[in-house]
């Protein structure tokens, strides 16, 4: 709300600030410059390319300064504000929850977010073609516009399926299957997008049907997701070995910084090597808060996690985590009416409305169904007609479809895009709690509690805190017991102050090893 008054006074109570030159025409040119620097009287100046203008609107463009200077950047989105959202997820994550859906959390997440993808893709294109029927088309727009309209507002929104959530403490293993679906399918998200802007064909017809050109576009999908190192960069980046093996703990603040910048690291780090930077900072936060918190200071500690306090108390985390969410949701009631090329279709929002119901439902229930063959804990009805309603959209579509609006079927996406958010956010976000209840889903638990074995639930374990490793391993698949084995056994002692000794776990003729990288507090 803020933002969209604050968007209405920068757009119709500030006056514009710049003339108009004669423009130059370039006959000699076929192709434009991203940049031009113009020699004016021995000074030279530098211009960069906005995008193409239709010879009708060559005297309406806007040339409010303000207005410029309050564009977004979706560089900013995707490098400053969302890596504190997802680090700050997957460090105060509830692991045993999140695991023990991993399964179901994938398949929702890979297939269904490409299921979901193709179908709103395909709906849209024909929408499209329903549009160019009744003349209400004024612009190319092809079916690869539609695939990457229907990849941008396939990705659910963690920012607002956090906040809903966490506040109202809803059924943890609900919490668990949207929330991880959310995260994983942003990572889809982007990389679907970028596969659709990769499929380039060679010859005249750019947009035609090319089987290399498709195949390319597969396999940078793909070869992305295939490479397992986006999930293991966090041990390249963080710090677990520096808070165990030095003396770091000495010194709070110090930790506290270093913790924070090398967390921050592991995003950066991905995507300047070409990986999913969500995924991995994802997983850095499991894994800092996994192997890293046990070696911090208590200081360092209350800094960066929440204990069980009598009183409010908010970490470095969760404050960014609010300030970047605040940001992100404020500008976009600004860019409402900040930006300058809105096109709005009633006949394409309404296609765009029906093309996600159809594609949430297409992919919610038949998936629901197959997965419940093989579990042991079916997803219940009223934990699937709520999975299909809390479908939102948010941060990610906005900031993937405001990264390229040049043509006329990007600017069409753009706008359809923000009414879907706004829509999404206030009418499905609002009545998320009615939802709740008229579902009968537990609301206002403690996350760390167990719901009762019913029907309508998942079934689980009851137990105390010195059984709660003996009922994970029961709960989870046979790859992740091998894992909490080892990971228990060897992992946690050589890289925390936690755990067994080594001298215990490891065969007596690796003595020198095991008391050389076991600490002192594990005994």
């Amino acid at each position: 709300l803020p933002g969209l008054i604050v968007g209405v006074i920068l757009r119709y109570g500030t006056p514009s600030t710049s003339g108009h030159d004669k423009p130059l025409s370039c006959s000699q040119e076929d192709r434009p410059f991203t940049t031009l620097l113009v020699n004016v009287s021995g000074k030279f100046f530098e211009y960069t390319l906005k995008g193409e203008i239709s010879p009708g609107k060559i005297h309406n463009v806007e040339q409010n300064d303000m207005l410029r200077k309050v564009t977004f950047d979706p560089e900013v989105f995707f490098n400053i504000l969302l890596p504190p959202i997802i680090f700050h997820a997957g460090y105060s994550l509830k692991k045993r929850h999140f695991f023990r859906n991993l399964g179901s959390i994938l398949a929702y997440a890979f297939l269904g977010t490409a299921v979901s993808c193709f179908i709103i893709g395909n709906l849209m294109y024909g929408v499209v073609k329903l549009m160019k029927l009744v003349g209400q088309l004024s612009d190319k727009f092809y079916y690869t516009d539609c695939l990457l309209f229907g990849a941008i507002i396939s990705a659910t929104d963690p920012v607002t399926v956090l906040a809903i959530f966490n506040e109202l403490h809803a059924d943890v293993d609900l919490y668990a299957l949207l929330f991880g679906e959310s995260v994983l399918n942003d990572a889809v998200a982007i990389v679907l997008s970028s596969s659709i802007v990769a499929y380039q064909p060679t010859g005249e017809n750019t947009h035609a049907f090319d089987a290399a050109a498709f195949f390319k576009s597969v396999g940078v999908f793909l070869g992305i997701f295939k490479k397992p190192k986006d999930l293991f960069f966090d041990p390249l980046t963080n710090d677990i070995n520096v808070t165990k093996f030095t003396k770091l703990h000495c010194f709070p603040l110090l930790e506290t910084a270093l913790f924070f910048l090398m967390s921050w690291s592991t995003f950066l780090l991905a995507e300047a090597c070409g990986f999913t930077g969500v995924v991995a900072v994802l997983f850095c936060g499991i894994t800092q808060a996994h192997y890293t918190y046990n070696n911090l200071s208590v200081e360092s500690r209350s800094r960066t996690k929440q204990a069980r306090l009598s009183f409010p108390f908010y970490t470095l985390f969760e404050v960014l985590h609010f300030l970047a969410e605040n940001f992100i949701f404020s500008y976009m009631g600004l860019a409402l009416f900040t930006f300058q090329k809105h096109i709005f279709s009633p006949v394409f929002i309404i296609g765009a409305f029906i093309a996600i119901f159809l594609g949430r439902a297409a992919h919610i229930y038949p998936l629901s169904f197959l997965l419940n063959l093989g579990r042991r804990h079916k997803i219940s009805w009223n934990f699937q007609h709520m999975m299909m309603f809390s479908g939102l959209r948010g941060a990610m579509a906005f900031a993937l479809a405001i990264r390229d609006t040049a043509t006329y079927s990007h600017q069409m996406m753009f706008s359809t895009t923000l009414l879907i958010v706004f829509f999404t956010v206030w009418i499905v976000g609002g009545g998320t709690t009615p939802m709740l209840s008229w579902l009968n889903i537990r609301v206002g638990v403690d996350p760390d509690q167990d719901p009762p074995t019913t029907n309508d639930s998942f079934q689980v374990l009851q137990g105390v805190n010195s059984e709660r490793r003996n009922r994970t391993k029961q709960e989870s698949a046979w790859l992740f017991r091998l894992w909490y084995s080892f990971d228990h056994n060897y992992l946690k002692p050589i890289l925390t102050h936690s755990g067994p000794p080594l001298t215990t776990t490891l065969p007596t003729w690796c003595g020198l090893i095991a008391r050389c990288l076991t600490s002192p507090q594990v005994y």
